[in-house]
């Protein structure tokens, strides 16, 4: 695939992206909020870039963004979830965070954890600032 063509996905690969049923991509089509096209074996596409748009809406009409907003901070990368697991050693800990479909896994200090409250069910958000971040194509 070339670097400028549109990328296109299936009812059910779209769904799977957006974390909704093939029905609700669908009725979101019916309702002309997604435009579907008809693929060359007859299968219904949707563009990436509108995707993409779409992801971003509900991303910030979401339950969870509502429930839990951002605290002020300069990094913009924050996942707020529950801790599912924390595992310890003498020094250090490593912290398991399950936000929406996404787990992330933390390396710290036993200290921090310990006085952050760390533990299973404890809700936290990850903030992620990196100086390099590898994005791979699918």
């Amino acid at each position: 695939m070339s670097a400028d063509a549109v990328t296109q996905f299936t009812v059910k690969e779209a769904a799977a992206l957006l974390a909704v049923s093939d029905d609700t991509v669908r009725r979101w089509a019916e309702a002309g909020r997604l435009t579907l096209a008809a693929g060359e074996n007859g299968r219904s596409l949707v563009s990436g870039e509108q995707l993409a748009t779409l992801a971003q809406e509900l991303a910030a009409q979401s339950s969870l963004a509502e429930a839990f907003p951002a605290s002020r901070a300069s990094a913009r990368n924050r996942l707020t979830g529950l801790v599912t697991k924390v595992t310890k050693d003498g020094v250090m800990a490593q912290v398991e965070l399950q936000a929406g479909p996404f787990r992330i896994v933390s390396l710290m200090s036993r200290e921090a954890a310990d006085e952050l409250g760390l533990a299973p069910g404890v809700l936290a958000t990850a903030s992620v600032k990196a100086t390099t971040v590898v994005v791979e194509l699918q």
